[in-house]
């Protein structure tokens, strides 16, 4: 597992990726992402939030604009995602497109927004990244990034799966 920032990073990534919980207690009082969504990490400043969501910087900005929305409730990752959760990846979705066109981005087919898949991933809270423009997103990210596109697997009855493809949401049938 990769650190990046000197953020808490858990050696058993592999591990947790299967757990079948969403969260356990000793996690979400560790999660940084959990501080950051409860205003408890004075170093992250939230650019916008909703009830059940919030938008920051990323610590290691891969393009000019490089932001995360991460949900209020810990997710450990975009495997544990299911068809209820459609609604919650929209208004993930919608939230950074919000930043950015508050940040001036008006060209929203010249951005990226997905999930990193278990195990590369550097923290346990599902976490949209949001980027722009995507001329000037690192090489890196743009090979480990996988842009959301929500269809059904038909081996796994309601769930859903995270697909290189260009931005869209299809919704489960």
């Amino acid at each position: 597992v990769q650190e990046t920032n000197q953020r808490p990073v858990s050696d058993h990534v592999g591990d947790m990726a299967t757990k079948e919980s969403n969260s356990d207690e000793n996690t979400v009082e560790t999660c940084i992402f959990c501080l950051i969504a409860n205003k408890k990490d004075e170093e992250t400043t939230i650019l916008k939030e909703t009830k059940d969501l919030v938008c920051f910087r990323d610590i290691d900005p891969a393009a000019p604009h490089h932001y995360l929305v991460v949900p209020r409730e810990h997710i450990y990752s975009c495997f544990l995602l299911h068809k209820g959760h459609i609604n919650l990846v929209e208004r993930m979705a919608k939230l950074g497109k919000d930043v950015l066109r508050d940040q001036g981005i008006t060209d929203m087919m010249d951005i990226r927004l997905g999930f990193h898949q278990p195990p590369y991933i550097s923290v346990g809270h599902l976490h949209l990244h949001v980027l722009a423009p995507t001329s000037q997103i690192s090489k890196y990210m743009e090979y480990n990034l996988c842009y959301p596109v929500i269809r059904r697997l038909s081996s796994i009855p309601g769930k859903i799966i995270i697909l290189k493809s260009d931005f869209s949401l299809n919704l489960l049938e």
